[in-house]
């Protein structure tokens, strides 16, 4: 039999806890209400050094960088800034690096000791500031001085050495020379010397400035020679250089000496003596090259090696230091049939083909002589004693005195050539070749240089030995 089935109820719905855990019945129609999960368990933090230091670090590089850029900065603005130098000055600096700071901010070139040493290591130039003499400009800023250092614009000094002058003069002009420094152990070889204007800085040698000056020369003889007329008597460099000596001592002239140099190749050409007076001279007195007087008339016979009026052709070697010029002349001389010359009032000569035509120029040289001895004082102040060209000029020896030293024809500075004679020599005998001086009488000298008588105005160069560069007083050329 079957048993009726009981319905079954649903079980009551279990309690909630509420707040503080308290347990909140619910209702059989209250619908479930989903629970909020309780938060995390709060986690501890693991200390991490090594991060914590690099960010430090990281930061602290940060601001270095900020207060260097700013340094850089102010330190670029000052750099090339104007300096303290409230005029130009002249400083001569050596030593190292700290030494020339100390000495610069010492002179008031510079201000910033330490960002002058500081610029100087940045741009990687500490070690290559020369030692000199040098002018800041004013107002320079740390980079001028920088770049002045660095450079080696350092002051240029200057000596001329006029042409015509013999190795010894020149030795001892540089002897004077105050800025130069060293001894001159030998005396350079004659004519191996270029005359010419040489910068220098302060402290050079002499004998570095003669080296260069060896060099220069032996450059300029090169170049000469290889453009030379290939017909030339001279047949060597050095022929050459002895001739050119011989045509600077006798004109100053630019004009005259490819005239001059072309009188004497025709000479050469047909034997004859070369007969020229600066030869008697450094015959005489060797490099010293002056004798302080006129040549006496028994030295045109004495016998020297260098006497072109006793030996034939050249002289064994030069009598000075030719200059390119004359080097030039002789090397392309001029095409002429000229084998004389004489003054002519000017500073410069006249030139002849034949004896006849020489003598007639003697004569009119002999009037202009005459003319300017008329013209000159004749007082001379009791406190001033004459010199002996100037004593001979006004009270000559007679002519015919044996041994009497030949009178000069005019002043010491005043302008004239080369021959002043006073009576016509004989004419020469026959069969007897006339030389260059035949028909001119005694001799009167050559250059001033010579014989301190008369000559071009290039004389008071070439017979000194005065600084041009010095605070000297140099002697004012003859008008």
């Amino acid at each position: 039999m079957a048993q009726s089935q009981e319905p079954q109820t649903p079980p009551p719905p279990k309690p909630s806890r509420g707040l503080m855990g308290r347990i909140v019945p619910r209702s059989p129609t209250e619908a479930i209400q989903p629970v909020a999960a309780p938060p995390p368990p709060p986690v501890e933090r693991r200390r991490r050094p090594v991060i914590n230091f690099i960010s430090g670090f990281l930061s602290l590089v940060m601001v270095l960088a900020l207060v260097a850029g700013g340094g850089l900065f102010v330190g670029k603005v000052q750099y090339f800034a104007p300096g303290p130098l409230g005029r130009d000055k002249v400083v001569t600096v050596k030593g190292g690096t700290t030494d020339v700071a100390e000495q610069l901010q010492r002179e008031g070139v510079i201000e910033h000791y330490y960002l002058f040493l500081a610029g100087l290591h940045m741009l990687g130039k500490a070690s290559q500031i020369k030692a000199g003499e040098y002018q800041f400009k004013e107002k320079a800023s740390l980079n001028d001085v920088v770049e002045t250092l660095v450079e080696g614009k350092a002051i240029l000094h200057a000596v001329t050495i006029p042409e015509g002058l013999t190795s010894q003069q020149i030795v001892d002009r540089l002897r004077e020379n105050d800025v130069l420094v060293g001894e001159v152990g030998e005396i350079p070889k004659e004519g191996s010397l270029l005359p010419e204007t040489y910068k220098f800085t302060r402290g050079m040698t002499r004998a570095q400035l003669i080296e260069r000056m060896q060099q220069d020369q032996a450059r300029v003889m090169r170049e000469v020679w290889n453009r030379r007329q290939a017909d030339l008597p001279v047949k060597t460099p050095q022929e050459m250089l002895v001739l050119a000596s011989i045509v600077e001592k006798e004109t100053g002239k630019a004009d005259e000496r490819s005239r001059v140099a072309g009188v004497f190749i025709n000479r050469l050409n047909r034997n004859m003596k070369l007969q020229s007076d600066p030869t008697i001279v450094y015959g005489l007195v060797g490099g010293k090259g002056t004798l302080g007087r006129g040549i006496l008339r028994s030295e045109i016979d004495q016998a020297t090696p260098y006497n072109t009026y006793v030996i034939p052709g050249l002289p064994p070697g030069p009598i000075s230091n030719p200059g390119r010029a004359a080097l030039e002349a002789v090397a392309n001389p001029s095409r002429t049939r000229e084998l004389y010359f004489v003054a002519d009032g000017t500073g410069g000569h006249v030139f002849a083909d034949t004896l006849e035509q020489h003598n007639r120029n003697v004569v009119r040289w002999r009037q202009i002589e005459g003319d300017r001895r008329d013209a000159a004082p004749v007082d001379l102040p009791a406190t001033a004693p004459p010199s002996p060209a100037r004593a001979l000029a006004e009270d000559p020896p007679p002519a015919t005195t044996p041994g009497a030293p030949l009178a000069p024809s005019i002043a010491p500075g005043q302008p004239g050539g080369k021959r002043s004679p006073q009576t016509q020599a004989p004419a020469p005998q026959q069969g007897q070749q006339p030389g260059l001086r035949q028909g001119l009488g005694p001799l009167s000298g050559n250059r001033g240089n010579l014989d301190a008588v008369a000559g071009t105005p290039k004389d008071p160069l070439a017979n000194k030995t005065f600084d041009l560069n010095s605070p000297k007083t140099v002697p004012a050329l003859p008008r």
